[in-house]
């Protein structure tokens, strides 16, 4: 397991002065920001695709580039169809024969990007609840027994991101715990780690924020399936928190990172010494 944050002029600064320790950095596919990052440590892109809302706008040329460039093992895909694509629904909408549909567009999307790279080198992400008009995230892609379908039909990894289980148990009212459980933990490739907290302006439950201790609890979970073995280790270990531009300008504090991304590391090669000594 390695080790990752995502790319902040904070982070590179505590890494520099010896209060963090990373493996390498976790970046979108913007050019400028993995030339930055990669001048502290290597680097991995972490892309925008999205299953179930096609490809008209993937530049596969830039895509490929980024992959050659930096060496980033997978191809990872969030599981969120748009809910604006079927005009007779609403995002908290939930029937059985939606659900195929979704699945089914879902399953379309992945099977062309897993024929371009191979199974393999794609991983598919968990998402959270988000109604806001940019993602629209249907209901029923949040269910565990979707997503669990999904990524063992489609022959893929499991990206899993713990604050979007958190966000996703939430809303459909099932415990974190209990919903995190259901995910096919056996098959995750990549682990995001990073908290959540409810913002009363949009009403709703926003990741990217320090650990609370429930997402502690979360971690923590995570990383015991882990060192059962009843999970999967993955490559890559990130925590989520921190960024550059006004949406994380406010949110990549020092006195959080320096104390958050240490414990993370630490469940991290505790859980990787266990699985070594076992």
């Amino acid at each position: 397991m390695r080790f990752a944050m995502q790319y902040s002029p904070q982070a590179i600064a505590l890494l520099e002065s010896g209060q963090i320790t990373i493996d390498l950095f976790k970046c979108p596919d913007w050019d400028d920001l993995i030339a930055l990052a990669s001048a502290h440590r290597p680097v991995y892109v972490h892309f925008p695709l999205m299953a179930g809302r096609g490809f008209d706008n993937v530049d596969w040329d830039k895509l490929e580039r980024h992959l050659k460039q930096t060496g980033t093992r997978f191809v990872n895909m969030h599981l969120g169809p748009y809910t604006a694509d079927f005009p007779d629904k609403t995002v908290h909408d939930d029937d059985p024969v939606w659900t195929e549909q979704l699945i089914e567009r879902m399953l379309t999307d992945i099977v062309l990007v897993k024929n371009r790279f191979g199974a393999e080198r794609v991983i598919l992400e968990n998402v959270p609840y988000d109604a806001t008009p940019r993602y629209q995230i249907p209901r029923p892609v949040l269910k565990p027994d979707v997503i669990r379908r999904v990524v063992k039909e489609s022959g893929c990894g499991l990206l899993l991101d713990t604050a979007h289980a958190h966000i996703a148990a939430l809303y459909l009212g099932i415990d974190p715990l209990d919903y995190l459980s259901q995910l096919p933990g056996e098959l995750m490739r990549e682990l995001h780690i990073t908290g959540v907290r409810y913002d009363d302006t949009p009403r709703s439950w926003e990741d990217h924020f320090e650990l609370t201790a429930d997402d502690w609890r979360l971690a923590e979970f995570t990383f015991d399936k882990i060192k059962s073995g009843e999970w999967s280790a993955p490559d890559i270990v990130a925590f989520e928190y921190g960024g550059v531009g006004e949406k994380f300008a406010w949110r990549s504090r020092p006195e959080v990172i320096s104390h958050d991304a240490p414990r993370i590391y630490e469940l991290m090669q505790s859980a990787q010494q266990e699985l070594i000594s076992s």
